[in-house]
């Protein structure tokens, strides 16, 4: 329930410590209780903003950090996944898992969306945010249980990889349809020309991993090449400005044929293997990233969401109920029937479709892009929120569960 206090504005520097401090202080709190931080930080902007407090609103300054955070969790992101990951969730019966664990869910939020005569675009991005497993969110989960090693745990991880990667693939598709007319002449135009830039962009990135391939034939030749440069480089942190300098070409790239910046972010990210700049280096670069994401913008982003957060917003209580319902049930029978015809086992199908179901980062990362550029409501965005956030918690304990179901049965 919504405190009726009179607002006023907070100097910014002011706004942002204590936005980080409470931010900080919920995330540890449920890191304590083995949840992700993500959750606590994104309760400290609801108590923080609008819908409780009202103290802190969503300003110019706080959106430019929050990008700023969504391009370093995206990278973060993308350094989980190298290509030889995309291509095992897609060898042999696994296509099966990551195809139906997709496109079940993405059929069934648009469903839910028509339902509830919501606009097109609306129906899409409410089944695109359903569709997406959390990557990151999954492999801690899996560390936190200890599983992530197991053959499920992987199984879990590469469908996941593979449903980022299609999810951002369309959402750079998605946002090339603002403020179009909405004929169909004109969406089957768009969509042509939007397809054939992703296509280039593509095309770019594939060649850029070929030249990394014919390169990593010659043992370290890239890393020692890299090693050279950074020795003659007198600068502090020479590493990371050069990487961050690869990736912004990248995302730059993206962004000057009108996709978004995140496409080029998350691809190029990618291709930050062991084989490119070496496993020390790559280390290095994860946790300087990491560092900076997690410490501070990561936090204020999930904050961010939270100050955008209007729990007063959501009247349409039966949509709400509709989305949770279909977030759960479509992506939990995508994964079983997947899993299935894989041929594996009913307790192995069971847990490798609760290891989908959370949402957490990706989802919130779509929500928030879709809602800044108007493709959904404050109300819409706010059940997206609950969504994920939902999914997230729920997520280990329904893994917990089945994993010990699972050993009871190879047992006896």
């Amino acid at each position: 329930m919504q405190l009726d206090l009179p607002a006023f504005e907070l100097p910014f520097f002011a706004a942002l410590l204590l936005l980080l401090v409470l931010a900080r202080f919920f995330g540890e709190l449920f890191e304590r209780m083995r949840q992700p931080a993500m959750i606590g930080e994104i309760i400290a902007g609801i108590i923080l903003g609008p819908s409780v407090l009202n103290f802190i609103h969503r300003t110019e300054e706080l959106k430019v950090i929050s990008d700023l955070g969504v391009f370093l969790l995206v990278i973060l992101a993308g350094l989980e996944i190298n290509f030889d990951d995309i291509l095992k969730s897609i060898r042999g019966r696994n296509i099966f898992v990551s195809i139906l664990a997709f496109l079940i869910p993405i059929g069934s939020g648009f469903l839910v969306g028509q339902a509830f005569h919501q606009p097109v675009m609306t129906t899409v991005f409410i089944g695109l945010c359903v569709a997406i497993t959390a990557l990151p969110v999954s492999i801690r989960i899996l560390m936190d249980l200890g599983k992530l090693h197991t053959d499920i745990g992987q199984k879990i991880i590469s469908v996941a990889i593979f449903d980022d990667v299609l999810a951002l693939t369309i959402l750079g598709i998605l946002l090339d349809f603002k403020d179009l007319d909405s004929t169909y002449s004109e969406v089957t135009k768009m969509t042509i020309w939007t397809i054939l830039k992703l296509l280039l962009f593509v095309s770019v990135i594939i060649g850029t991993y070929k030249l990394i391939q014919h390169f990593a034939k010659r043992e370290n030749f890239l890393e020692t090449q890299l090693d050279k440069l950074i020795s003659v480089l007198r600068g502090k942190e020479s590493l990371f400005a050069l990487l961050f300098v690869f990736i912004l070409i990248f995302a730059t790239l993206t962004e000057s044929i009108g996709l978004h910046f995140i496409i080029g972010s998350f691809f190029a990210s990618m291709l930050l293997s062991k084989k490119l700049i070496g496993e020390k280096n790559l280390a290095t670069f994860h946790k300087t990233t990491n560092s900076m994401a997690m410490g501070f913008l990561a936090p204020i982003f999930f904050a961010g969401i939270g100050l955008e957060f209007k729990l007063g917003s959501i009247n349409n209580i039966l949509l709400l109920v509709a989305i949770l319902a279909v977030s759960f049930l479509s992506k939990i029978i995508g994964g079983y029937i997947g899993g299935r015809i894989s041929l594996l086992s009913h307790r192995k199908s069971l847990t490798l479709a609760y290891g989908m179901n959370a949402r957490g980062i990706m989802e919130l990362v779509i929500a928030n892009i879709a809602y800044r550029e108007g493709f959904i409501n404050v109300e819409v965005f706010s059940m997206l929120v609950i969504m994920g956030l939902v999914t997230t918690l729920s997520t280990p304990f329904l893994l917990k569960y089945s994993f010990k179901r699972l050993e009871k049965t190879e047992v006896t």
